[in-house]
């Protein structure tokens, strides 16, 4: 027996906190039943109903992807744009842990699997991102400093993080700057130099926990290994 939120976060319909959402709504049914509580727990033998959709279970599936510049991450857009899912080769309902901006590149994994997508995203899990971004200026200790200990932005401060200067160009009066944070906060990259006064040209996200995309190019994808997600669950739940 499983948390119906459970049971439908692991079948691929959507996320854990999406399904909880729907579970209030009352557009859940168990065997035929609407179901508004989320401490409800069902069994394999139980009928799942979404809307007028019953739920299939689904062979879980991870991919990562590299992600390139003007696509959107999310697995539709009402705009009609480009999203990181058509990108994939796949028949299943995936869709990307987590976003990146429109104009950031690099490292993003799309699945199917909805309780793995929440333990990834939970800011609680300390899952490590690695960004490397170009920025305007030449960035001083004292701006690495504050980076690293915090700035608030939106009214809020953020977690320390790890900061190093990869190289400078005095040419261009720009520098290369390795940032690794555990949030997930909108535009925060963007935002924390912003704080510090510089702005950010570009910005490619380079590794997730482990995973990383130096040996994928600008808009390739590989599917992750049995022992790879394994490794992400220990990662999200040490």
């Amino acid at each position: 027996m499983e948390r119906l939120q459970k049971v439908i976060a692991n079948s691929g319909y959507t996320s854990r906190r999406k399904a909880e959402e729907l579970i209030a709504k009352g557009q859940v049914k168990v065997n035929g039943q609407v179901v508004r509580e989320l401490g409800v727990k069902v069994s394999s033998s139980d009928e799942i109903m979404i809307g007028f959709d019953v739920l299939k279970k689904e062979n879980k599936v991870y991919y990562l992807l590299n992600k390139p510049r003007g696509i959107i991450s999310s697995a539709s857009d009402d705009k009609k744009r480009k999203t990181v899912v058509d990108l994939i080769d796949t028949d299943y309902r995936i869709y990307p842990v987590g976003r990146l901006d429109y104009d950031t590149t690099g490292a993003l994994i799309l699945t199917n699997d909805g309780e793995l997508t929440n333990l990834l995203t939970h800011p609680k899990n300390n899952i490590d991102k690695l960004y490397i971004a170009k920025v305007k200026g030449l960035i001083g200790k004292k701006e690495v400093n504050l980076l690293a200990n915090g700035v608030v932005i939106d009214g809020k401060k953020t977690s320390k993080s790890k900061v190093k200067i990869r190289r400078y160009d005095k040419k261009t009066n720009t520098s290369i700057v390795e940032l690794i944070i555990h949030e997930g906060r909108n535009h925060q990259v963007k935002k924390m130099f912003e704080a510090i006064g510089y702005e950010v040209i570009k910005l490619k996200r380079e590794q997730i926990s482990f995973l990383n995309v130096k040996d994928l190019k600008s808009g390739e994808y590989r599917i992750l290994n049995p022992k790879e997600v394994k490794k992400l669950y220990f990662e999200a739940t040490k």
